[in-house]
């Protein structure tokens, strides 16, 4: 873990990860809290799963929009007004008991999402040098895949504790201190974002974008089949209590994965390493179909989320290196409300398919939209050209030199 301890020594590193994680924890809890209060209000699971729904396509619609205006105004005052917005709306919700203003709460309360995730991504760039760049991907991606282990246990045990009100609180308050830390930290008050080139063209019409948003449909609806398909599955044969632990397996190696992606030599370039792990990470959700709701699909879940956290780590290296100038957030921000807006379309699928015809359906999807995803970027490889570029050892000292300048 030497190049772990090499990555920590970088001033801010820590500072910004510690600031993130309160409110990325209260990210990982709000499905579930919205869950419960809805469900606990009305008796209605339809009703609690629609709250769920129409607040993650809400999120995911207009994150592009958030992304963009970070791009265009920096992290300052979007994150000053969309977190004390977002936190005041938890409690709101908390405090209402009715079918409908529960529901309308909820899709508002996803328009208003904090861009963190969003925030946290381009910050890296400017506090570690190119060499790094991996493993601090790999790092922040960890720290996202962490936050999503704990989250649901946290809040569910709030939510079914004697005081239930507890779960959107708790939520609310931790988006309040992680917010408010993230935007007092010295590296998002002084980002500036990067100026678009005269003419350039749109985003959505650049070619590299445009693949990856395709891509992005085709992963967005299997995970959004796989996450029903599995509790249904449990939930037919009487085994809802290994859910839990089915997906913490799940969880916990999505972070190993994440932490061995940043490992892997920096004379790898960014797009071999991603279609190299996409291939074994294909391969390793095929079992997937044939499992059952114990100890087969928690040990196949493990390999998939051993994978999925190196997969994660190079595509953001992908996608940094080919995205237009000037779209540090955006770029991404447009293609998470694609490949959200999608996520929430296999979620009805997979409850539909799982009802009507077989949960083991709804698994066998997973890895069909992986394969698709992997015939989209052998085949429009061209489009990413510029993440096959590996630093030279003169660029890499340039980098760290410049750094320096920049923290002292």
């Amino acid at each position: 873990m030497k190049r772990y301890k090499e990555l920590f020594a970088f001033p801010h590193v820590i500072t910004l990860a510690l600031a993130a994680f309160p409110a990325r924890l209260a990210y990982s809890m709000i499905g579930l809290g919205i869950f419960f209060k809805a469900e606990q209000e009305t008796g209605s699971v339809a009703v609690a799963g629609l709250a769920i729904g129409l607040n993650s396509l809400a999120g995911s619609l207009t994150a592009g929009i958030r992304g963009s205006l970070m791009d265009k105004w920096g992290q300052k005052w979007p994150l000053r007004i969309f977190v004390p917005c977002y936190a005041s709306l938890i409690l709101a919700l908390n405090s209402m008991h009715s079918k409908e203003s529960i529901l309308i709460t909820a899709f508002v309360l996803g328009i208003s999402a904090p861009p963190i995730n969003l925030s946290v991504r381009p910050l890296w760039k400017d506090i570690v040098p190119e060499n790094f760049l991996r493993t601090a991907y790999a790092f922040d991606s960890s720290m996202m895949s962490t936050t999503s282990v704990f989250g649901p246990v946290v809040v569910t045990s709030l939510a079914l504790s004697s005081r239930p009100g507890l779960a959107l609180g708790a939520t609310s308050a931790l988006m309040i201190i992680g917010g408010t830390a993230l935007a007092l930290t010295s590296v998002s008050r002084n980002w500036v974002p990067e100026k678009k080139a005269k003419g350039q063209q749109k985003l959505w019409r650049d070619r590299a974008i445009q693949l990856l948003m395709f891509e992005g449909c085709f992963i967005g609806f299997g995970w959004g089949v796989f996450d029903v398909a599995v509790p249904a599955y449990a939930t037919q044969e009487g085994v809802q209590q290994r859910v839990a632990w089915i997906f913490a397996a799940f969880g916990i190696a999505t972070v190993i994965g994440g932490l061995l992606g940043g490992l892997v030599s920096k004379k790898l370039a960014p797009l071999s390493a991603l279609r190299n792990a996409y291939v074994v990470w294909f391969i390793t959700c095929i079992p997937v179909a044939f499992t059952y709701p114990d100890w087969t699909m928690a040990l196949v879940g493990t390999f998939i989320g051993l994978m999925g956290g190196a997969v994660q780590v190079f595509y953001f290296e992908v996608l940094e290196a080919v995205r237009p100038k000037g779209s540090q957030t955006a770029s991404l921000g447009w293609i998470w409300s694609v490949e959200g807006s999608f996520m929430a379309v296999g979620a009805a699928t997979g409850g539909w398919i799982s009802e009507h015809y077989s949960p083991q359906i709804g698994l066998a999807l997973l890895p069909t939209m992986l394969f698709c995803g992997l015939i989209i970027l052998t085949i429009g490889k061209k489009r990413l050209d510029a993440a096959n570029d590996v630093p030279t050892e003169e660029e890499d000292l340039q980098a760290i030199k410049d750094i320096s300048n920049e923290v002292k």
